[in-house]
């Protein structure tokens, strides 16, 4: 087993230091290589150290290793739902708060809760608890990534319906990535360690093919090495901040109101910017003929929903009221040091579509300091997203 990390400061140091929550996440390529299980060593060890932890959740899946290594750690009992004639058994918030540890475990952060519970997402949960002080150590496979959904579906051909957004990971304070060896991880497989019964046949003939595994071992890899660029600028030559936003080499990605989402325009430029370091921005130039009540109800519920989904990604938003649409963009991206300018390419009715070249075309006459790059931004209307 092999990990990498950021930052090599002790995270027990970082406690001491804290006055907000500190996030400390494991992640690796697939489930299976040890992720819960080093979150749990740690767990005793910051115990033995004068810690006060608690097990907010921890999934076991039946993994002896696992069960083995719960005893002897505070468990705060799960809440107890019955959801559709089902009793489910979910991590209990009000219970972690009130008892207000200095760390608690959160295993799974890509899970989705019920509807009755306080937030749609397990990360939430623990956006909240970071909030009340608490410290927090968790977990995920890297293929739950939001901007990496459509990349894992193009080359496993799997659609990873549980998401968690870029931001998250980015506001970690420590990021460790446990790894394992294709041959290592498909022998543990094979025995059982990781699924059970029919359950491994068919891993093998999905996730678990050797290609894909190498693949995400790579995108593990990758993803950690990006957030340690990102959070030591200083080290690997990036740019050192500027007021309150970032300077030198930036992305901007120019926002219309549109009748269909943009989330896989977002999703490419959040790519981008992870492959350059690099900040982004999404600039909203509203026009008079934008304004909320010249728009129908459906283009501003596209453009509400994109908006928070390009922050969930760590986009910085940026809302400008103008006349002049083109003149705004680039008045910002002249002030900002932008680099890279970012529009996606209209799939809308034919009349749209011409006057979305003629923005286009005035890009390409006004904007020639700038890299402009169109991309797609339409999802797959075969595969509509799942929230």
């Amino acid at each position: 087993m092999r990990t990498t990390a950021f930052d090599q400061k002790d995270f027990f140091e970082l406690l001491q230091q804290a006055n907000r929550g500190r996030l400390k996440i494991y992640t690796g390529p697939v489930a299976g290589v040890g992720k819960t299980y080093r979150m749990l060593e740690e767990a005793h060890s910051l115990k033995a150290r004068g810690a006060d932890v608690v097990l907010g959740y921890v999934e076991s899946h039946g993994r002896k290793k696992i069960e083995e290594l719960l005893g002897g750690l505070e468990i705060i009992p799960r809440k107890k739902y019955e959801y559709k004639g089902v009793l489910l058994e979910e991590m209990d918030l009000d219970a972690i708060l009130a008892r207000k540890p200095q760390i608690a475990i959160v295993d799974e952060v890509a899970h989705t809760n019920p509807p009755f519970c306080p937030h749609a997402k397990r990360y939430q949960d623990i956006i909240e608890l970071l909030k009340a002080g608490i410290n927090v150590i968790c977990s995920f496979n890297i293929q739950h990534l939001e901007s990496l959904s459509d990349i894992i579906k193009k080359f496993t051909g799997i659609t990873i319906h549980e998401t968690v957004p870029d931001g998250f990971l980015k506001r970690a304070d420590q990021v460790i990535n446990v790894d394992l060896g294709v041959e290592d991880l498909l022998e543990r497989l094979e025995s059982g360690q990781i699924y059970t019964g029919e359950n491994i046949a068919q891993a093998l003939n999905h996730f678990f093919k050797e290609e894909n595994l190498s693949k995400l071992r790579e995108i593990s890899l990758r993803e950690v090495a990006e957030v340690i660029e990102q959070a030591h600028p200083k080290l690997h030559g990036s740019s050192t901040l500027k007021g309150e936003l970032f300077v030198d080499n930036q992305i901007m990605v120019c926002m219309l109101p549109q009748q269909w989402s943009q989330r896989q325009l977002f999703k490419k430029a959040s790519r981008l910017a992870g492959r350059l370091n690099q900040e982004w921005f999404v600039v909203y130039s509203e026009m008079p003929e934008d304004e909320a009540e010249q728009i129908d109800l459906e283009k501003q519920r596209y453009l509400f929903m994109d908006i928070q989904f390009a922050e969930d990604l760590g986009a910085h938003i940026v809302h400008i009221k103008t006349t002049n649409r083109i003149q705004a963009w680039l008045d910002f991206a002249e002030k900002e040091s932008i680099s890279h300018i970012i529009i996606g390419r209209s799939e809308e009715s034919w009349w749209r579509i011409f006057l979305h070249i003629d923005i286009l075309s005035s890009l390409l006459r006004k904007a020639k300091k700038y890299d402009l790059v169109i991309m797609s931004a339409r999802d797959n209307p075969q595969e509509p997203h799942v929230p």
